[in-house]
């Protein structure tokens, strides 16, 4: 019985090798190659964008609700308020793992936009809280909903790129979250400014309704469009499916094939013990902890002497700047995958200087390009320290490349609860103790990478 499987098997790899080997016969396989990309592309780019500038909307809405007076209808204290903003995280942190363990054994196309719809309905629900302890409640489901998505869109792109085609898929990826940050605040204002009082809603519960709605309405769309893996995916052809799967093997010989199945210990275990992820993980924890800056832009925008309405539009300009970096630095990584390490350190060492420049100087102008220039460096660190880290997990099996990205993805948003403390308004304008905090993570990235850069080089991540 043993002797038919591994016939079997063997016959089936020959199948594959004839197959590769008969497309590139007839001079074929690059054009082939770059339709069945371009299909790829279509099928997941736009629909993973969406889902992902929705996920942002919805778990952020809170501080826009907040404005529009759900602090004051809750009566919740700031600890309060924090607490609501934290609960979010700590069950984000703590599914991503066994999310991302489930979406490795299921269906992407299933297993997303299900959370998807699921997490709709929760942030619906959450225009009828009338408590404290409700918010807490449904803030902490969100988190668990939520949880499975970012890691599980960075398994589905490692499955389906090469390391050299992957820089430009994350920027793209990214982009949606820099792209919410610029608009989000402004949509938010004008949906509590526009309902407010409708039907005898509150103008902040008609936010998480109509938030929480439009996922649930593309969650029901992105069933139909989203891909599975390679070798699943319904809307390729067989030999599509093959190609696929194939054409990641032929060019890059120390990735794992799909068929090395593990068990959720086995890869817990082999992802844990892989030094390579605890170095991506302490990486991408300075890059995300850095980032919570972004979270203070309105505020340290205004604390540079603009009014508070005009402040909210100038911090479109530190996004817009952010996304052309981001774009950019993907698409030039590519060409250089090798370089990925030294990339970021070079960017982060730019956002270094720009932060301590920023809590020396005292013009306004000058302080406001600073923050321009350290957020760019950071939003564009932050897309190609993941495909850098997806890249280099590709030799593992699925499960345990699920459990490395998540685990990378998860102790990374660990930032995010410690990040809401940097700023305080005690500080303000200077704001010493928190750029000096961003300026030391900044520096022990810029290690971080540049060692990461150096074991590269050597061909020692592979």
């Amino acid at each position: 019985m043993e002797t038919d499987k591994t016939a079997h098997q063997d016959k089936k790899a020959s199948d594959y090798t004839e197959y590769i080997a008969q497309i590139e016969s007839n001079g074929s396989s690059q054009a082939t190659e770059k339709a069945l990309v371009r299909k790829i592309d279509l099928f997941l780019l736009p629909t993973i964008w969406l889902m992902y500038l929705l996920s942002y909307v919805d778990r952020t809405n809170i501080g826009n609700a907040k404005i529009a007076g759900m602090q004051a209808d809750l009566h919740l204290s700031s600890g309060q308020y924090s607490v609501s903003l934290i609960v979010f995280f700590i069950s984000y942190v703590l599914f991503e793992i066994p999310s991302n363990l489930i979406l490795s054994k299921s269906r992407p196309s299933i297993f997303l936009p299900t959370i998807m719809i699921l997490w709709g309905i929760v942030t619906c629900c959450m225009a009828a809280v009338k408590s404290y302890r409700q918010l807490v409640a449904l803030r902490f489901v969100v988190g668990v909903l939520e949880a499975g998505f970012a890691p599980g869109v960075l398994l589905i792109l490692s499955s389906w790129y090469k390391r050299e085609e992957q820089s430009k898929r994350f920027a793209v990826y990214i982009s949606a979250a820099i792209l919410s940050g610029a608009f989000g605040g402004l949509l938010a204002g004008a949906i509590t400014k526009n309902l407010e009082g409708a039907h005898g809603i509150r103008g902040w519960r008609w936010l998480f309704i109509v938030e929480g709605a439009a996922s649930i309405g593309w969650a029901c769309i992105a069933r139909f469009l989203l891909l599975d893996f390679p070798l699943t995916s319904k809307y390729l052809s067989e030999d599509e499916r093959r190609f696929a799967a194939d054409r990641l093997l032929v060019t890059d010989r120390s990735r794992a094939s799909d068929e090395h199945r593990l068990g959720p210990l086995q890869a817990i275990k082999r992802s844990l013990t892989n030094w390579r992820v605890w170095l991506f993980t302490a990486g991408y924890m300075v890059i995300v902890g850095s980032s919570t800056l972004s979270y203070f832009y309105p505020t340290l925008v205004n604390g540079l002497g603009y009014e508070a309405n005009k402040a909210q539009y100038m911090t479109v300009p530190i996004y817009a700047v952010a996304f052309v970096c981001n774009a950019f630095t993907g698409y030039f990584s590519d060409r250089v995958p090798r370089r990925r390490g030294m990339i970021i350190s070079c960017w982060l060492s730019i956002s270094l200087a720009c932060s301590i420049a920023t809590a020396i100087a005292t013009n306004f102008t000058a302080r406001y390009v600073l923050l321009v220039l350290m957020a760019a460096g950071l939003w564009s660190t932050n897309a190609l320290s993941l495909s850098f880290a997806s890249s280099t997990f590709a030799s593992m099996s699925r499960e345990a490349r699920a459990v490395s990205l998540a685990f990378v993805n998860a102790m990374g948003n660990l930032a995010q609860i410690y990040g809401a403390y940097l700023f305080p308004s005690g500080d303000a304008p200077r704001y010493i103790m928190g750029f000096s905090v961003v300026s030391a993570m900044c520096a022990f990235g810029v290690g971080v990478y540049g060692v990461l850069y150096l074991v590269a080089k050597r061909g020692s991540l592979d």
